[in-house]
């Protein structure tokens, strides 16, 4: 009875849906930036001995990974039928060992020692030296292995572009293929997180509250602005992704993002992110005045968020509170006006409930996956009470602060019927009771704006508000 050859199986790209290398050089980025000026050094030495320092301080939960499932089911169908599977991989053995032993298929490891980088033609080598020319079949998924194609008996061609298969079948027979998964226009809109781009409306609230809104100048000012402060929070968003990848993974609806789930390569948001700041900012120069400066604060403030600033206990919900003020003073600032205390204040304490909300969305989730503790975050599950009355708190805070303004000299000016306007206070108290009375009935997303634009109930509260605002405007005393 004769056994059919070993079958070598590669892993980033192929098994999993990234890359271990960008991985690690991402984590070392996030966690250790200095070390990157090491680079150089550890290049100049070889691309073991990078891979091999890069991997030395990784922390990764093998679990969490995006695998390639159609490949590793079918792996695991021939492992069954007695075929002995080999993982061989560039990526350093440290890794390689931790995902082989999650797995529990593979019969052996091979991978890059920090001395030989097994990839193209050392792997190619190394397999041909191990079991002779034609003594194996090999997984893999790029142009390099072309290289290890040409001594194998056949080839499997996972996830690769639409050429490979016919150069994989010119070095070898083609056994199968496993079709990559095509990003198309939706995928990319996930990437760009263009859904989030409706928090930028914010920069026309001053505009509108002004009443200014015959100047087609600012009209178009504020058009510009809100294209580039979007392709700003694009860039940003990008970033957090990359750096949040694996806490991403360890969550219910996070882990189906571009980046967390392989879709998209890392290396994609890698350039695309500069990309679109660089955009960001030559579309802020046609703004002019003092919106660059607070487009620069709110990027750097992003950037921190994203780089430390999340992880730290009640800084993340002021953070996120002032992100959104940010938006409505960079409002003002391209639309040349002064920003009011009022409105200032409102926003701060409205914007605070509203993060309040999201983070006790996300400790309900994480309560119910049996978790005591949020990865990546500094909370407890047993902190959501006092998550919730901080946050119902800071929200009354806000419609207090609206109520002391409708009481005030500027309210005479801009409205022919104060009274009427007093019918926001109660719109707004029915608002921010019903967004918390949702989360805590588990009913609310990750994003409570995102939510809102959805949620009947709050779109209805915004049209009665803004029909109120209006009348009070328009409607002469009686």
């Amino acid at each position: 009875m004769s056994f059919p050859p070993p079958l070598i199986i590669d892993l980033d790209g192929t098994l999993i849906k990234t890359d271990m290398l960008h991985e690690s050089a991402l984590r070392a980025l996030r966690d250790r930036p200095v070390s990157l000026l090491r680079i150089p050094k550890w290049l100049a030495q070889g691309k073991a001995v990078l891979k091999q320092h890069l991997a030395s301080s990784l922390v990764f939960d093998p679990e969490s990974l995006p695998y390639n499932e159609e490949l590793l089911c079918w792996l695991k169908q021939q492992k069954k039928e007695g075929r002995t599977l080999i993982l061989c991989t560039a990526s350093d053995r440290s890794i390689a060992d931790a995902i082989g032993a999650h797995l529990g298929i593979f019969d052996e490891v091979m991978a890059s020692d920090g001395n030989i980088n097994l990839s193209g033609s050392h792997k190619a080598d190394s397999l041909e030296a191990r079991f002779g020319r034609g003594g194996f079949d090999y997984a893999g998924n790029s142009s390099v292995d072309l290289a290890v194609w040409r001594k194998a008996r056949r080839a499997i061609v996972v996830n690769a572009k639409a050429d490979l298969p016919s150069k994989a079948a010119e070095c070898c027979e083609v056994e199968t293929v496993f079709p990559p998964v095509k990003n198309g226009v939706r995928v990319w809109r996930r990437v760009l997180r263009m859904h989030q781009w409706m928090k930028n409306v914010l920069l026309f609230v001053p505009f509108i509250a002004g009443h200014q809104l015959n100047d087609m100048d600012t009209w178009l000012s504020l058009i510009v602005a809100f294209i580039s402060f979007s392709l700003c929070a694009s860039a940003v968003y990008i970033a957090n992704d990359l750096f949040d990848l694996e806490s991403d993974r360890q969550h219910a609806r996070k882990r189906t993002r571009p980046f967390a789930s392989g879709v998209v390569p890392i290396w994609n948001g890698v350039l695309l992110a500069p990309l679109l700041l660089l955009s960001s900012y030559l579309l802020a120069f046609f703004v002019g005045g003092a919106f660059i400066p607070w487009l620069t604060a709110y990027f750097l403030l992003t950037c921190a968020y994203s780089w430390g600033l999340k992880r730290l206990m009640l800084v993340d919900c002021l953070v996120l509170a002032i992100l959104y003020t940010l938006r409505i003073i960079a409002g003002a600032a391209a639309a040349e006006l002064i920003l009011s205390f009022w409105l200032l204040a409102f926003s701060v304490f409205l914007f605070l409930s509203l993060a309040f909300v999201k983070r006790y969305a996300e400790l309900e989730v994480q309560i119910l996956s049996g978790k005591k503790k949020v990865h990546g975050r500094g909370y407890y599950t047993s902190d959501a009470p006092l998550i919730q009355t901080l946050g119902i708190t800071a929200g009354y805070a806000s419609v207090l602060v609206l109520a002391l303004y409708l009481n005030s000299a500027q309210v005479l000016t801009l409205y022919q019927m104060p009274e009427i306007v007093w019918g926001a206070v109660p719109v707004m108290l029915f608002w921010v009771s019903w967004m918390w009375m949702q989360a805590h009935r588990g009913n609310m997303h990750d994003d409570p704006l995102v939510f809102a634009v959805k949620d009947k109930a709050s779109l209805c509260a915004g049209v009665v508000f803004v029909a109120v605002l209006t009348l009070g405007t328009v409607m002469q005393p009686w």
